[in-house]
């Protein structure tokens, strides 16, 4: 019974894992919109992480990022697009929040939440890690130092 339960989450977690990201258009900050299919088929990593400006969790991990995001950039070409789940109440709060805390990731708007429905994303902060159009990694939630195995995660898909 043990290793049925094993290889259920085993194959579980592969197909997940192995799922091709979804072909979805979302704005960016200036209005223009963007192929998030196109984002991720790209032989570099791409991280997309879902967020919201009322959720703490999902801006302390953005920061955090934000802190070792050019030695990342240099070490590995990783990309983080962060995605805002906001709906309309509170899209405006987007731009004066990513223009405060000065990040330079690409910042692109959910307001429908069309992809974070593709992607059956329940809980945030959400973290998809990708390479080539297939997603690589998920992870869910926010405890302080999960951005260095994010990371790890990111060096391991680089090579």
């Amino acid at each position: 019974m043990k290793y049925l339960f094993f290889s259920f989450f085993l194959m579980s977690s592969l197909l997940i894992n192995s799922q091709e990201f979804p072909d979805i258009n979302l704005n960016d900050i200036e209005g223009k919109s963007i192929s998030v299919k196109e984002l991720a088929d790209s032989d570099d990593i791409k991280i997309f992480s879902f967020w919201a400006t009322w959720c703490v969790p999902c801006i302390n991990e953005l920061d955090a990022i934000a802190d070792v995001y050019e030695d990342w950039q240099d070490e590995t070409n990783v990309e983080l697009i962060a995605i805002s789940t906001d709906d309309a109440r509170t899209k405006k709060r987007v731009i004066p929040l990513v223009n405060g805390k000065g990040w330079e990731y690409q910042i692109l708007l959910d307001e429908n939440q069309d992809l974070k429905r593709a992607l059956n994303i329940n809980v945030l902060p959400y973290v998809v890690v990708v390479k080539n159009g297939e997603i690589i990694h998920t992870r869910t939630g926010y405890t302080p130092g999960s951005e260095e195995e994010l990371y790890e995660v990111v060096k391991e898909h680089s090579k």
